[in-house]
């Protein structure tokens, strides 16, 4: 008997027992002798019976499923989030459905959150940059549901359960470093301004900078696209609108090797007249030319973090208790190399 063929009531009829008995057996009940069960479970082994375990959640009410809807699988954070979304998720027993957008989509997203729905998913974790166009319509969708929503990188608010990196500390960390380090007219380009992580690391730029009393703060911002070209043409706008700068915080490390390239053809050596911090800390940093001082953050974690929250929804709801909305924070860390060592010191 192949093993796509097997039911519960073959193995019940080789066990001479009744399929209810078999299912206690399955379900580990207390109500079926020490001889019974092994016998069924001899059965079980020899016939290659694996039960339907979506079938047997469904029977109990649960899918065991989350939702996951993610984005930008060619950066680093958001594929990394995902790995963690995965893991952890695998350690705490649920099964993942994943859709993937490249634009957003009203209409893709109204029918993924279908899609969704019918399997009776039992969370949905939107792994989506925060981008603000879209919050208010996403907001009126997820209110309507009764699944639990949670979100990857978003500003806290009284209605959401949320997951998400101090991208601020991360950008004031950097420029407190490079100011540390002696530099005085300190730059900065952004990642797209529509994203909530590009907005707050730009935050805590301007904050350290203001408080610095730096003067003409809009010369010293350029925007970029998360990618090297847009690094490269940023530091050389940069250059070109405030000559004085000698240091720049970039909002990730793709954009700063763009940027290094761009202090060669400057002809600006690094960081003896140009000090640079990244940010994400991608395992290629430690071998840019020179090693790059970045802020590390640690995007498995997000993802982690997110379904813990589902976890925690999942079993207060078992209890008939609704747990208040809130978020949970990864703390970023600076990571010290030559790229930012103008002053005597080592650095990883």
């Amino acid at each position: 008997m192949s093993e796509e063929m097997v039911t519960i009531l073959d193995v019940a009829q080789a066990a001479g027992v009744s399929t209810q008995t078999v299912s206690r057996v399955l379900n580990d009940r207390p109500d079926v002798s020490a001889e019974t069960r092994e016998r069924v479970q001899q059965i079980i082994e020899t016939l290659g019976y694996s039960p339907n375990v979506f079938a047997r959640n469904l029977s109990r009410g649960r899918s065991n499923i989350i939702g996951v809807i993610g984005y930008g699988l060619s950066y680093f954070g958001p594929s990394r989030v995902l790995t963690g979304i995965e893991a952890k998720l695998y350690e705490l027993g649920f099964s993942l459905t994943l859709n993937l957008i490249d634009l957003f989509d009203p209409l893709q997203v109204e029918s993924i959150l279908y899609d969704l729905l019918s399997r009776r998913v039992e969370g949905i974790i939107w792994a989506v940059p925060a981008i603000d166009q879209y919050f208010d319509w996403l907001a009126e969708k997820f209110s309507k549901m009764q699944t639990p929503v949670i979100y990857i990188n978003k500003g806290p608010t009284d209605s959401d359960f949320v997951s998400a990196m101090d991208n601020k500390l991360g950008g004031r960390l950097a420029t407190t470093h490079l100011m540390e380090q002696g530099y005085r007219r300190i730059g900065i380009i952004t990642g797209p301004s529509r994203w909530w992580e590009a907005q707050e690391r730009l935050a805590g730029w301007r904050e350290v900078v203001t408080e610095a009393g730096y003067s003409n703060i809009d010369n010293l911002i350029v925007e970029g696209d998360w990618n090297p070209p847009s690094g490269d043409a940023g530091l050389q706008s940069l250059v070109d609108q405030d000559p004085e700068i000698d240091a720049v915080f970039i909002s990730n490390d793709q954009m700063a090797l763009g940027a290094m390239q761009a202090s060669r053809h400057l002809g600006l050596r690094i960081p003896d007249d140009l000090g640079i911090v990244g940010f994400d800390d991608i395992p290629e940093a430690a071998y840019f030319y020179p090693p790059l001082t970045t802020i590390r953050q640690d995007p498995r974690a997000l993802g982690a973090m997110a379904v813990e929250w589902i976890n925690a929804i999942v079993k207060a709801r078992q209890t008939g208790v609704d747990l208040e909305p809130d978020i949970s924070w990864s703390q970023p860390r600076l990571v010290v190399r030559k790229s930012s060592l103008r002053e005597s010191g080592m650095g990883e």
